[in-house]
């Protein structure tokens, strides 16, 4: 059974850090891809990194590009979400989410169809 389960979320004040963990299991983490997602009130769920299979290809939305970065540790059958410089517009429930292909492109990033199973999310909020 494919279980995926955040972790990390909280307040932060704006020009903070945190780093988001996405436990998973049920399967082979490294072949497929994995995918931040984020969802703010009143707002589409958005695409905010993928990571590919094991070429471990990245790939970030224009809002997050230098600031966040995306990594896997198989051992421990995790990826992260390193969020760096956090503005206020980057609170949102963020989640992580196993493609049904290896690699991102092929997933549809930034878009969510190609995503097959979702975790329930943690809640950033970057207030001051």
């Amino acid at each position: 059974q494919v279980q995926l389960v955040e972790s990390g979320g909280g307040l932060v004040q704006p020009g903070g850090s945190l780093r988001l963990s996405c436990a998973a299991s049920g399967f082979t983490l490294d072949a497929y891809a994995i995918g931040w997602f984020r969802q703010a009130p009143g707002k589409e769920r958005e695409g905010v990194s993928c990571i590919s299979g094991s070429v471990g290809d990245a790939d970030y939305a224009d809002s997050v590009k230098g600031r966040f970065t995306i990594a896997r540790d198989n051992a421990k059958n995790t990826v992260y979400l390193q969020m760096n410089s956090l503005k206020r517009e980057d609170t949102a429930v963020y989640y992580c989410a196993k493609s049904r292909y290896y690699l991102c492109s092929g997933s549809g990033f930034p878009t969510p169809g190609g995503m097959d199973n979702w975790g329930k999310g943690t809640l950033v909020t970057v207030s001051s």
